[in-house]
C-alpha cells in the first residue's frame, strides 16, 4: 500500500493511493497516519478495503509528511562507502547516528527554507524506514517485522552549521523544512528488496546523485537492530539510511544550494519529490 497524508500544513488528512494511482480519502476508516496506523492489525483492515468505494481526493492537492506525529527522527551518516570518501571522511565501524528535529518535517514538495547565516546548504537523497511496532533489543534477522515501510527523505544538510560549529552534527541537520518525506509511505509487503533501490536526485536539471541501496555499509535490518540496543524505537519513529555520492560538499569545488534553486530526487518503488529553495523571512 501507499499511504499518504493530503492538506494544508497541521491540517492533513489520510489517504491512500488506488491502484490508478488516484487519491483515495482514508478519512472515515483512520483518523490520521501515524504510529497508531501502523500496527500490523491496521495494516491488514486497511489492505482489505475496497479502495474504489472511497472518496477521491484531487490530484492537485498539497502532500504532507508521509507520516504525522513522529516521535523520533533518527539519521545514520556516512552510511556509502563513496560518499564517505567524498566527504574526506572514513567508514565508521559502527553505524554514526545523529538526530533531526522532528520540527524539521516538512511535506515533500513544500519549500526548503535556507536559514539565516547559512552559506553550504546541501542536499542528501536517502531512504527511510518507518517503524511499525514497538522494538526493542531486536535480532537482525526479526527486524524485519518491526517495518511498516519505507519513504523518501532528503536529509537536507547545512554544512557550515553541521561541521564548523562544534563536533555536534545536529545543529546542521534539523533547521525548520532540512526533512522532507513522502510522498508516500510505502507498506513493506510492496518493497521486497529495499537493499536493491536506485535512487537519484538533480538541482535544476542536472543530475549530482545517481545510486543505489545496495551499496549501503549497514543495511536497513542491521540498523533497526543496532538502534533497538541503544533505545526502544516506537510506530511511526523514522530512520533515515544516508545518502549515495553526489552531494554538493563533493562536488570539485563545492557546490551549495540557494533560494531559486530546484531539487528533485527519488526511490525506485516509493516516489518523488521536488522542492525550491526559498530564503528566511
Amino acid at each position: 500500500m501507499k499511504l499518504l497524508r493530503y492538506g494544508p500544513l497541521g491540517k492533513e488528512k489520510p489517504g491512500i493511493i488506488d491502484e490508478e494511482g488516484n487519491i483515495r480519502s482514508l478519512s472515515d476508516i483512520v483518523s490520521d497516519i501515524s504510529g497508531a496506523t501502523l500496527s500490523s492489525d491496521n495494516l491488514k483492515r486497511l489492505r482489505a478495503l475496497d479502495l474504489s468505494s472511497l472518496p477521491i481526493v484531487d490530484a492537485n492537492v498539497r502532500l504532507g509528511a508521509c507520516v504525522g506525529n513522529v516521535g523520533k527522527f533518527l539519521c545514520i551518516g556516512l552510511n556509502y562507502a563513496d560518499h564517505a570518501a567524498e566527504s574526506g571522511m572514513t567508514i565508521p565501524d559502527e553505524p554514526e547516528v545523529f538526530t533531526k528535529a522532528t520540527s524539521a518535517i516538512s511535506g515533500p514538495n513544500d519549500d526548503i527554507i535556507k536559514p539565516r547565516n547559512s552559506d553550504k546548504l546541501d542536499w542528501e537523497v536517502e531512504l527511510a524506514i518507518v517503524i511499525g511496532k514497538h522494538t526493542s533489543y531486536v535480532s537482525e534477522e526479526d527486524a524485519h517485522k518491526y517495518i511498516a515501510g519505507y519513504c523518501v527523505c532528503n536529509d537536507v544538510s547545512e554544512r557550515t552549521f553541521q561541521l564548523e560549529k562544534g563536533s555536534q552534527w545536529d545543529k546542521g541537520k534539523g533547521c525548520d523544512t532540512f526533512g522532507p518525506i513522502g510522498p508516500w509511505l510505502v507498506t513493506s509487503d510492496e518493497i521486497k528488496y529495499p537493499n536493491n533501490l536506485s535512487m537519484w536526485l538533480e538541482v535544476n536539471g542536472k543530475t549530482f546523485q545517481n545510486g543505489n541501496t545496495k551499496t549501503m555499509v549497514f543495511k536497513p535490518e542491521y540498523i533497526v537492530s543496532y538502534l533497538s540496543q541503544f533505545m526502544s524505537l516506537q510506530p511511526g519513529d523514522i530512520i533515515s539510511t544516508g545518502t549515495p555520492p553526489g552531494v554538493g560538499l563533493g562536488q570539485n569545488p563545492p557546490l551549495y544550494l540557494n533560494p531559486g534553486d530546484k531539487i528533485k530526487l527519488g526511490i525506485e518503488g516509493l516516489g518523488n519529490q521536488q522542492q525550491v529553495v526559498i530564503s528566511h523571512s
